[in-house]
């Protein structure tokens, strides 16, 4: 799957490991790049939450059509999908939103 950014500061942290390790420690800059390469290797959005894999749901209410994936607790990897038969996974942001 391909996969875009909301904005320069996320993507800076999502694929420059230095970035993360400063915003967000050590544990949590692995975890965010091992979620990005699990994004990039599945085929859709939908097989991701099939499989578990990085603990991938859906969210609902306010949030409805977006997704999360699990990183250092409380914080979650939030995206959304575009497209149906390519899909590209736009990601939003790294927050606790509990």
């Amino acid at each position: 799957m391909d996969i875009t950014y909301r904005n320069k500061k996320i993507k800076s942290v999502c694929t420059d490991a230095k970035t993360a390790v400063r915003a967000y420690g050590l544990e949590m800059a692995l975890i965010i790049h091992q979620r990005i390469d699990e994004i990039h290797a599945s085929d859709t959005v939908e097989m991701m939450v099939k499989l578990r894999i990085g603990r991938c749901h859906p969210l609902t209410q306010n949030r409805k059509g977006q997704y999360a994936m699990d990183l250092v607790h409380p914080y979650r990897l939030v995206f959304e999908k575009h497209g149906d038969e390519i899909q590209i996974a736009n990601i939003l942001e790294i927050v606790d939103y509990h």
